[in-house]
């Protein structure tokens, strides 16, 4: 770029951060995290553990969103500065280091324009993923557990905790279904990206004929709810059974009927949760579990309702993929919703997937 084009780069940086600017009331805030800070100091914070996680997460999150601005505001500063020492002795070395922070902080906006973007309602939620196998026994089971390790990889990488809520092993190998608790700020903002069917074309290594194999799981993700969401769940409309736990090893199988399922019964709605030694805190869980479903299940509902008056059809079952992984006769991971290609699937299948939710939720703003 020659200099004139490095001031246009520059000046567009600068209008970028004065909308957000705009858009993002930093005074508020600060105040917020101040008051949020003060209530952590309280004698009994830690009294109510899951309420401490809650606050600590926003406090978190607001940090992380002012602390973000300002190494932005910062950072453009600087480039104001080499730009002008650009401009006066015109050194090439100079120029090259400039273009190179140009283009580093318009990337760093892009990932703070959407992380100012997840706003909507449960956004800033825990997440709870489920993976279910469709047919195709090891095979589609194994490729369950190759995506339980992605989205493992995927939290990890941003700094969120990973709690496996339920676990059934597959038979000879992989997973027959998994419920991940995934903690952390904007957890279910970013994951909301996910929820579909994964298909996988491979190779199968328990093919002894070495032929191709096309497999699918669905995924589904929900925001994790606080005790006090407004979703109405009648006693009478459950069906509570306990049994065994039976977790991924020994070390995780109780000896005690300390797994908890409920059945929703006017919706048939079905969850688990085995991840406790007590009964209660399973029991506990699993009703978090169940109002995100009904969650779900609302705004389904809603969004059927939307389709119809507007004439849309969609295809509902396996051949509604959302994303497709090629590891044979080539390789390439492709999101069928924004047309998003990558060629590392080995980057990919290790939790790189910033291009895909990057692009899944622009497209939906």
């Amino acid at each position: 770029m020659d200099l004139a084009e490095i001031r246009q780069e520059i000046d567009k940086i600068s209008k970028r951060l004065d909308d957000f600017r705009g858009s993002l009331d930093l005074e508020e805030n600060r105040a917020r995290i101040a008051e949020l800070e003060q209530e952590m100091t309280a004698p009994e914070f830690w009294d109510d553990q899951d309420n401490a996680q809650k606050v600590i997460g926003e406090v978190n999150g607001l940090k992380d969103l002012v602390q973000s601005f300002e190494k932005n505001e910062a950072a453009l500063d600087n480039l104001q500065l080499t730009y002008e020492l650009v401009k006066e002795e015109d050194d090439a070395e100079l120029r090259e280091e400039l273009e190179d922070e140009v283009h580093q902080l318009t990337e760093t906006l892009n990932e703070f324009e959407l992380q100012m973007l997840l706003s909507e309602p449960y956004d800033k939620n825990n997440a709870i993923l489920e993976l279910h196998p469709g047919a195709g026994g090891t095979e589609s089971q194994d490729w369950a557990s190759m995506l339980l390790r992605m989205y493992t990889r995927w939290a990890e990488g941003k700094g969120f905790k990973v709690e496996t809520l339920d676990y059934l092993p597959g038979d000879e190998a992989g997973v027959k279904s998994v419920t991940l608790l995934i903690k952390g700020h904007n957890a279910y903002g970013y994951l909301k990206a996910e929820k579909g069917v994964h298909r996988l074309v491979r190779i199968s290594p328990f093919d002894s004929s070495g032929r191709r194999h096309t497999s699918f799981v669905s995924c589904e993700v929900m925001p994790e709810f606080d005790h006090d969401v407004d979703i109405e769940i009648n006693n009478e409309d459950l069906k509570i059974d306990t049994y065994r736990s039976s977790g991924a090893g020994g070390q995780h199988v109780n000896t005690t009927d300390s797994a908890v399922r409920i059945t929703h019964l006017p919706t048939n709605t079905v969850v688990t949760c085995q991840s406790e030694r007590s009964q209660i805190k399973n029991r506990e869980q699993a009703m978090k579990m169940l109002k995100a479903k009904l969650y779900q299940l609302e705004l389904e509902r809603q969004q059927q309702e939307l389709d119809e008056i507007r004439g849309e059809q969609k295809e509902i079952g396996w051949g509604s993929q959302i994303r497709s992984y090629v590891f044979h006769p080539y390789s390439m991971v492709k999101d069928h919703r924004t047309n998003v290609e990558v060629g590392n699937t080995q980057g990919v299948m290790d939790g790189d997937l910033g291009p895909f939710i990057d692009a899944y939720l622009r497209s939906q703003m």
